[in-house]
């Protein structure tokens, strides 16, 4: 436990954090991968490349220093890392690596006259507490997954059953598990992890379930990324038939249970997670505002069978924005979605339950927008399909 000192001594090195800990993250990672070679497959590469996960862990990092004292302050943040942990099968002994790299980081980059022994060790139990704190609540996880009805733990074989072409850039995989059990059920929302080995490399993805539970098989829909070694590898080498290795869904970005009005706003393939929302609110009668945007009508995947929903549920009504096009595609607007048309396509009443996802752009102007149209923030809900970040 951290004693008053040390508990001193981490909060000491918030600013330090607050203008160098994306340099500290970036050297952290890459001792870890150079050094580890085992926790590779944990990391999407591209998001190193980008600077996108070392920024998270800064983000994370800041966050745990500052609220040291309560760490209830850190929000939903835990809950992610958490979720996301899970979905790529974090185990206990892969956090002494993370510790012994985080430390030497600390001593690197920030020198031995800054990062002397007795900071050195603060951040020791500092992590520790962090790490105990961790993989409790993933071994509940772990253990509530193995429990469930149609549950499991670690990978588990599903054979590609349908392979589905749902628009240029985006295909469906239809997942059923070979040993022919139940599957069970996920929460609309979350995501699964999927376990592959490409070119001789152990890989590990998220992938969120764009379908509700059926109890049988589970779809995830992959939009094809330029230079993506997974995506490519799915929609290139992967056909009916062929087995994967599935983790149990996870994520914290869930359809909670309520009676106020539902918006669902998704980007490009963030439309993913929002059909098995869809899916499972239209079991209510609860009013439904379903809004996605897409580049043009060749990459709008899924529309088809929105339209056929809207057509039977009276509850339901839908709006399209194409970035290009025209009137003629059938989009109800053309060009960005901004806080002018979202107020349009939005209830009247603005005491709503909103989600949204999709490019990280497109999630801060709609979370700006639905502020300032008056959502109350605590009804509005968001998830990234990379590391947890920030929309600030």
């Amino acid at each position: 436990m951290l004693n008053d000192s040390q508990r001193t001594i981490v909060k000491s090195t918030v600013p330090l954090l607050e203008s160098g800990g994306e340099a500290l993250t970036t050297h952290f990672y890459r001792i870890m991968l150079a050094e580890y070679p085992e926790v590779r497959p944990l990391f999407n590469q591209a998001h190193q490349a980008s600077g996108e996960q070392p920024r998270a862990l800064a983000n994370g990092v800041l966050m745990y220093a500052r609220h040291i004292d309560k760490l209830e302050g850190m929000g939903n943040l835990p809950a992610q890392i958490i979720a996301k942990h899970v979905s790529l099968q974090i185990q206990p002994e892969h956090y002494p690596i993370v510790g012994t790299c985080l430390l030497r980081a600390i001593r690197e980059v920030l020198g031995a006259d800054i990062a002397t022994d007795e900071v050195i060790a603060a951040w020791g139990v500092a992590y520790q507490q962090l790490a105990d704190i961790l993989i409790a609540a993933e071994e509940q996880v772990y253990a509530a997954n193995a429990a469930a009805s149609g549950g499991w733990r670690g990978a588990r074989e599903f054979r590609v059953a349908r392979k589905v072409v749902e628009s240029s850039e985006i295909t469906s995989f239809y997942l059923t598990p070979v040993d022919g059990g139940a599957v069970m059920a996920h929460q609309p929302g979350q995501y699964i992890g999927l376990h592959l080995n490409i070119n001789g490399e152990e890989v590990r993805r998220n992938y969120s379930l764009s379908a509700a539970p059926s109890g049988c098989d589970l779809r995830i829909s992959v939009k094809r990324e330029s230079g993506g070694v997974v995506s490519n590898h799915l929609h290139d080498n992967v056909s009916e038939n062929d087995v994967l290795g599935v983790f149990p869904p996870s994520g914290a970005f869930t359809l909670q249970e309520s009676d106020k009005p539902l918006v669902l706003i998704s980007g490009g393939v963030g439309i993913t997670p929002t059909l098995a929302m869809l899916s499972e609110a239209l079991k209510t009668q609860r009013p439904i505002h379903f809004i996605h945007c897409a580049r043009n009508k060749t990459v709008h995947a899924f529309r088809d069978s929105v339209d056929a929903l809207a057509a039977h549920h009276p509850q339901l009504k839908r709006f399209y924005c194409y970035d290009q096009g025209s009137s003629s595609d059938g989009a109800d607007a053309t060009g960005f979605l901004n806080q002018e048309r979202l107020a349009q396509w939005l209830p009247q009443t603005r005491d709503v339950d909103a989600y949204f996802l999709g490019p990280k752009p497109f999630m801060a102007l709609i979370k700006r927008s639905l502020h300032a149209l008056g959502v109350p923030e605590a009804q509005t809900r968001y998830e990234f399909f990379g590391p947890a970040s920030t929309l600030n």
